[in-house]
């Protein structure tokens, strides 16, 4: 009958296969030929493992950005990526309710569900909008971390599709999503948070936005350019600077 999957054929509609589905199915597939431990590990990481693992890359980022010259800007970029990740959930429950696309698995028999339970809507996946916005905000903290967070994005995508529990494209609107949050509202947060890590960076919470190893910024000297020539080139050409100690507490 049209629109029916049986075994691991694809749904068919006016005689086309429906990529999404096809891409669906051959992922999953995977899992039908796996042994029970690799389902049991790829259903760790994906329901948990890869978010515990970005936790942990956000402290590693963390303390690497607490050491360097401008740490504050550096912590208040890493704040971003948390409150983009819960910004970007969010956005997406009325994206949801919008869509309203049933799970996979309740609209196309013979895939190798991992995870039981899931009886909300597929688009866009939470999972994927989650780590990638994330991945993203590591990103602007950090490009070396962020690169990792970005793969560990990547990977949730694949993990989703992998366990039955979304199709293809909803992990590319998640994807998207969690991006587009990360990136576009960056410059806003950017305004409203360097400030305020500034700020802490003067009281005695100082350590959670710079290391006492971190070097002190350096910034020309209030009249550093007035002095008189006094006919010394190598005098009256010498620049001196200051160190900002607003920041060194």
């Amino acid at each position: 009958m049209a629109g029916l999957v049986t075994g691991d054929s694809m749904p068919v509609a006016g005689g086309e296969s429906n990529p999404d589905v096809s891409l669906l199915y051959d992922i999953n597939g995977m899992a039908k030929d796996a042994p029970h431990w690799a389902d049991r590990t790829v259903e760790f990481i994906g329901e948990y493992g890869i978010v515990l693992g970005l936790a942990v890359l956000m402290v590693c980022a963390w303390w690497s950005i607490r050491r360097s010259a401008d740490a504050p800007a550096g912590v208040a970029a890493l704040l971003w990526a948390p409150l983009a990740a819960g910004i970007a959930l969010l956005i997406n429950i009325p994206i949801r309710g919008f869509v309203r696309r049933p799970r996979p698995f309740l609209d196309h028999p013979g895939l190798d569900v991992l995870v039981d339970g899931k009886k909300d809507f597929s688009f866009v996946s939470d999972h994927a909008t989650l780590t990638m916005a994330l991945g993203v905000g590591l990103f602007v903290a950090n490009r070396k971390y962020g690169f990792i967070g970005i793969g560990l994005a990547l990977l949730e995508g694949f993990c989703r599709v992998y366990m039955g529990v979304h199709y293809p494209t909803d992990v590319v609107g998640g994807l998207a999503l969690g991006t587009a949050v990360a990136l576009l509202l960056a410059p806003l947060a950017m305004m409203l948070l360097t400030p305020l890590a500034r700020m802490v960076a003067g009281t005695r919470a100082a350590r959670l936005v710079r290391s006492r190893r971190a070097p002190l910024p350096v910034v020309p000297a209030a009249g550093a350019y007035d002095a008189p020539d006094d006919g010394d080139a190598s005098l009256s050409g010498r620049r001196s600077y200051r160190h900002d100690r607003d920041l060194a507490a």
